[in-house]
């Protein structure tokens, strides 16, 4: 299968972790839609990446779908809950939320790229007003664990740490980890991982 993405997109980072940290065979590989020559809307039709190109040339999108079926190719590790549903049900806020914050990031990225002038700078104080909230939530539900949830990895913690990554690239001015310590030290463990290292390597 492949992995059509951008570095910088934190939902394709999220799809690959997902990947990397199930160990499932794949390619990536680099297509921005908005470039001359992109597959990405002929194998997607709203021509947005992520898009998981199967071996029988089916596309799975976007991000959801994509880590929601990859979990299910193999039972190492199990990253959505299967039989509990309440536990299946956090895992899957957790994923929302990170989604909320990168979805956030992305639109005060996008307004940050218009003209000064153009710049719709309410939407972009609702935006990071949003972020500053979902950061909070996830320090506090956080608190000092090892993992999101659970007593190992979930997807959870994966659509965690995509978020976060994309705040240190669009928003590096932001303080996250002095205002939330907490967050920032398992952030740190999380960046160990190998499946963390290689998506930051390309």
């Amino acid at each position: 299968m492949k992995l059509l993405g951008t570095n910088a997109s934190p939902y394709v980072r999220k799809a690959r972790l997902v990947l990397l940290e199930k160990n499932i065979t794949h390619t990536y590989l680099i297509d921005p839609p908005r470039e001359p020559g992109s597959q990405v809307a002929r194998v997607n039709p709203l021509g947005r990446i992520p898009a998981l190109i199967l071996d029988d040339e089916t596309c799975v999108f976007d991000s959801p779908v994509i880590a929601e079926y990859a979990d299910t190719l193999n039972d190492a590790p199990i990253l959505i809950p299967r039989t509990d549903a309440l536990a299946r049900m956090r895992v899957k806020r957790w994923e929302a939320l990170a989604d909320g914050i990168m979805d956030s990031a992305v639109v005060v990225r996008g307004e940050s790229l218009r003209p000064a002038e153009k710049q719709d700078t309410g939407n972009i104080t609702r935006h990071n007003d949003a972020v500053t909230r979902a950061l909070a939530f996830v320090s506090g539900q956080m608190g000092q664990r090892a993992w999101c949830e659970g007593s190992s990895i979930t997807l959870a913690d994966l659509a965690v740490a995509s978020a976060l990554i994309y705040l240190d690239l669009r928003q590096p001015e932001r303080n996250w980890r002095g205002a939330h310590p907490n967050l920032a030290a398992w952030f740190s463990r999380m960046n160990e991982r190998a499946s963390v290292r290689t998506s930051l390597a390309d």
